[in-house]
């Protein structure tokens, strides 16, 4: 279709009257090819990154994702120590003489001694201190699997961030191209007498307005490729090479769907859970600590003119401050579990309005990339068609052709616009239920909004 409203441009330029009386040729631009001036597509620039080969890159650098990895492996070393019994005790002594290890002869109270004991617990409370150490290597895990999520779902939003400003740069650089075309028309006809300088003074002002646009676009576009390379552990200013071309990615799933596998799969409500349970875990370790540990010893003695001694000793610490301390200890751990269960149904709530949020934002892009593809964007073209044949017969001003012109550029920006919103929404979804959502498809050539073509 666009290729009529070229046609019809070169109608214009070579219209007989205007041809005859100032001999003025214009050139006809190739319509929606970006200037060799734009690196983001020129065929020798480097080859497009890949969406997949982003995401790997940031789970192998990103520091987050170390960071949260040392933190399970810091957690999962303290299960074997909590497991363990306490140090054995052992002591040496004397009594006798001031000089260590001396004895005074023909004293029988004097002595030389060695002592050993060792601390038992109460039985299964050593297994529920392993259990409560293994529930927070869990929690840690869990932790570690939400952050790798939001990484790549923060990777795959700069993405398609950093998709849409090329595609709103080439999309604006070509029509800026075309604009210019119709610039040349207009002064042309000034020229001739059959036009006003209002016309190209107008076409000369939205081309300075394409040029702040332009500007403004560039500027977002470096800003998300800094946040890309962010998320990558690389240096903001590091070069990245433009984005692959993607299409739309079905959703296939119904929001009770995506409600179910979110109650399966979400790192953050696998969390809550294991807290809980460690918590219960901790409610019955101090419920234990009212029965005593038992502490065995062992003791060796030297006396001169004596025989050695062996003796054994057996001791219990006594609950006789329970109110103060085990009981309150119980109350504490039971506040504790209470707490995890109300974070536990708050995540579910959180967790049901983000699904809800990005559910219903998803299928607001949706729609207007159907309205776009199948409405808006054929109408406003034919539209600019019009205005455009009856430009060059007089019926219609300038101002309407440059307000159609700008219709279509808008709407084709706005295009690009939803469907990044699109796969964003799915890939902050994706982080949720756990299911991929965005796989991308590589793309020959550019990808235009239906109708453009």
């Amino acid at each position: 279709m666009i290729r009529k409203v070229v046609a019809l441009i070169t109608f214009g330029c070579l219209w007989p009257g205007l041809a005859a009386a100032q001999q003025v040729q214009v050139p006809v631009p190739v319509p929606f090819q970006a200037p060799a001036t734009d690196t983001t597509t020129q065929t020798a620039g480097p080859p497009p990154v890949a969406l997949e080969d982003l995401v790997r890159e940031a789970l192998q650098k990103n520091p987050a994702i170390h960071s949260a990895l040392h933190t399970v492996e810091t957690q999962r070393r303290r299960v074997p120590q909590a497991k363990a019994l306490p140090d054995p005790m052992v002591g040496i002594g004397w009594a006798g003489n001031i000089t260590p290890f001396s004895v005074q002869p023909g004293d029988p109270s004097s002595y030389r001694a060695v002592t050993a004991s060792q601390q038992l617990l109460y039985p299964g409370k050593l297994k529920l201190r392993g259990e409560i150490a293994s529930k927070e290597t869990d929690a840690a895990s869990s932790d570690y699997e939400a952050i790798r999520r939001r990484v790549t779902a923060d990777v795959k939003t700069a993405y398609f961030e950093y998709w849409f400003y090329d595609k709103a740069l080439q999309t604006t650089l070509k029509d800026k191209d075309l604009l210019t075309k119709l610039s040349q028309i207009a002064e042309t006809r000034y020229r001739v007498g059959k036009g006003v300088q209002q016309d190209v003074l107008r076409s000369q002002v939205e081309i300075s307005l394409l040029l702040q646009r332009l500007t403004v676009l560039q500027q977002q576009r470096n800003t998300s490729q800094a946040r890309l390379n962010t998320l990558l552990a690389r240096s903001p200013e590091a070069p990245l090479p433009p984005a692959a071309n993607i299409e739309r990615s079905p959703l296939n799933y119904s929001l009770d769907d995506l409600y179910r596998l979110a109650r399966q799969n979400d790192p953050g409500l696998h969390r809550e859970e294991q807290m809980i349970e460690r918590n219960q875990f901790a409610v019955n370790l101090a419920q234990k600590d009212y029965y005593p540990d038992l502490s065995v010893g062992f003791m060796y003695q030297q006396r001169p003119m004596l025989p050695d001694m062996y003796g054994m000793t057996f001791t219990i610490n006594v609950p006789v401050f329970y109110k103060s301390k085990q009981r309150e200890e119980v109350r504490q751990a039971t506040e504790e579990r209470l707490s995890a269960e109300s974070s536990r149904d708050n995540r579910k709530n959180e967790l049901n309005f983000e699904l809800k949020q990005q559910y219903l934002a998803a299928k607001a892009s949706d729609e207007l990339l159907r309205l776009f593809s199948q409405g808006v964007v054929p109408q406003s073209s034919l539209a600019l068609e019009s205005s455009m044949s009856a430009y060059q017969v007089g019926t219609v001003d300038f101002l309407s052709v440059l307000g159609n012109f700008s219709t279509v550029l808008n709407y084709e920006i706005d295009y690009y616009r939803e469907l990044a919103n699109y796969q964003s929404s799915l890939a902050r979804i994706e982080s949720m239920v756990g299911v991929d959502l965005t796989s991308t498809v590589t793309q020959s050539g550019n990808q235009h909004p239906p109708g453009r073509e």
